[in-house]
């Protein structure tokens, strides 16, 4: 088992290293999850997080909160430190991404560890459809090394699950990172996407959101 104090300083180090970075110290964060959690307690702190992500984790169809339910919990934690250290816009998040808000860091990794249990949902919110091919011939060809071929992404990469996730919080993200709003996404996946129209963007996230 990690130590405690081995656990905080690898917390500490991810809050002072970029994006890209980040993935070399993957598998650290990875085990100061799965080796300390407690799901049982995560699940009594879990509440917390249902007034927008709803009790089953699966967030609202139009995309104004996303689906979180059975994300990889490394992400997860990477994504609340980037919340935390400002790395990424989220002020509704501020107040629940700050450990001591919701009872310390062990708390942090005990709710993530809970939600990465929580099944996703089977018919999130999709597009209309209308533009699979094109949407599939970009996922191929720009997002599958990554996040793999059925968008499950990588725990250990820092990769996010895109499979289950609402197309409409798929395209706002798309937009942001590609627009420079959201700061925190990997230089590779910014450097894909800069070139992509409105009209790709869509695209792709109305494929992902049908898989």
């Amino acid at each position: 088992m990690i130590k405690q104090h081995t656990i905080k300083i690898f917390i500490l180090i991810l809050s002072t290293i970029s994006p890209l970075c980040a993935v070399s110290n993957s598998a650290e964060i990875n085990q100061s999850v799965e080796y300390t959690a407690n799901i049982e307690n995560g699940k009594k702190i879990y509440p917390l997080c249902a007034s927008c992500h709803l009790d089953n984790g699966w967030g609202k169809p139009d995309g104004s909160f996303p689906v979180i339910a059975g994300q990889h919990p490394a992400v997860m934690l990477k994504q609340m430190d980037d919340i935390r250290s400002r790395n990424r816009e989220n002020p509704t998040m501020y107040p629940f991404a700050d450990p001591q808000s919701i009872g310390g860091e062990q708390a942090t990794r005990d709710v993530i560890a809970y939600i990465a249990t929580l099944p996703p949902p089977s018919k999130p919110g999709t597009g209309d459809g209308s533009q699979l091919s094109q949407g599939r011939k970009i996922y191929q060809q720009d997002c599958q090394q990554c996040h793999g071929q059925n968008a499950e992404g990588n725990n250990d990469s820092l990769y996010p699950k895109l499979k289950g996730q609402h197309y409409a919080y798929l395209l706002r993200q798309l937009k942001w990172i590609r627009d420079g709003y959201r700061r925190n996404a990997n230089p590779v996946m910014l450097s894909k996407i800069k070139p992509l129209t409105n009209r790709q963007l869509d695209a792709v996230a109305d494929y992902i959101s049908h898989q």
